[in-house]
């Protein structure tokens, strides 16, 4: 993507690309609503060069180039400072490393700043290359919002995917394996990571909806209603994944713990069968005087069926207990 891309809207839907010259907020806003959206590669030397020549305020300019941010709306008068948060497609990535756009907005000027490539994003600007304009920032936020949560939508549908082969695997199976154990570490902080940005991000889309902004007409607060209300909606599957998917990792453990005790059951009732045939030896064998059968050449072979007798004995009352198998 270009270091600098800029886009005039003359308000009635139309849209055309313009030179990646220098552009400041404080420039008049075109004629008939229109409105310039300026889009700049933050981590680019000419993206901070620009930023540094549009007219903003040094914590406008620390707003839009902050390393780490989370979704919010501030307003100060008609000027709104946002930040969105996006899952990252790029190849290679990790779709829960969700990337950041800083938003300015005011009535005649929208900035964008990105450190890494979204996709949304991306999708947006193709649309605007096809003709496909708006008529207000406010709108332009809302189709944003809505690319955004478009993206969105299909990895929390395969996190859900996954969830319900794993709980299909513990039905049939009945068993949790190294592999299911890490499948579903993995759902778990996924789904834990996007909704510690979904909730914000709502809250911040419901902030612009409400406040009394000269450029947000009443269809750009529809629209932001629907995106805000879409956000909701992931943010609520997210939280049922991470309830999903604890229980199926309670499932493990129960498993896990009934097969061990069951281990354990084993190792006690041998130990308990074993136990007083080594009281009987050791009797026998200490080294005292008149150990019976010392002088009988018998005497072994009685105790030997003795032995027998005694685990038979106690395999049959195991057996009557239900502690031994049949």
């Amino acid at each position: 993507m270009d270091e600098i891309r800029i886009y005039g809207f003359d308000g009635t839907g139309g849209v055309q690309r313009l030179a990646p010259e220098q552009k400041t907020v404080r420039d008049p806003v075109p004629p008939g609503g229109g409105f310039v959206w300026a889009h700049v590669d933050g981590a680019s030397e000419a993206g901070r060069t620009w930023l540094e020549a549009a007219g903003l305020d040094r914590h406008e300019i620390e707003a839009l180039l902050a390393e780490e941010t989370r979704p919010r709306c501030t307003l100060h008068e008609d000027i709104a400072l946002m930040n969105l948060r996006g899952v990252n497609l790029n190849p290679g990535a990790e779709p829960e490393d969700m990337i950041s756009v800083r938003l300015f907005v005011s009535a005649g000027m929208m900035i964008s700043v990105q450190m890494r490539t979204l996709q949304a994003l991306v999708d947006l600007m193709t649309a605007l290359d096809r003709g496909q304009g708006s008529t207000t920032p406010g709108d332009l936020i809302a189709r944003l919002a809505l690319r955004l949560a478009d993206r969105a939508e299909p990895v929390v549908a395969a996190l859900n995917e996954r969830a319900d082969r794993l709980e299909d695997a513990m039905e049939e199976e009945g068993r949790g394996d190294s592999a299911m154990r890490a499948d579903l570490a993995d759902i778990r902080r996924t789904s834990i990571v996007m909704r510690r940005y979904m909730f914000p991000q709502r809250d911040a889309l419901s902030t612009l909806e409400i406040e009394d902004l000269d450029w947000l007409t009443q269809r750009d607060r529809s629209r932001l209603r629907e995106a805000t209300e879409r956000v909701t909606r992931l943010a609520e599957e997210l939280d049922a994944l991470r309830d999903r998917a604890q229980v199926v990792h309670d499932q493990i453990l129960d498993i896990r713990a009934e097969a061990m005790n069951r281990q354990m059951l084993v190792l006690s009732v041998v130990a308990a069968v074993f136990l007083p045939m080594g009281l009987v030896t050791g009797l026998l064998g200490i080294n005292v005087g008149g150990i019976p059968g010392a002088a009988w050449p018998g005497a072994f072979w009685a105790v030997c069926a003795l032995l027998l007798a005694i685990g038979a004995g106690q395999i049959w009352l195991f057996r009557r207990m239900g502690l031994f198998p049949r």
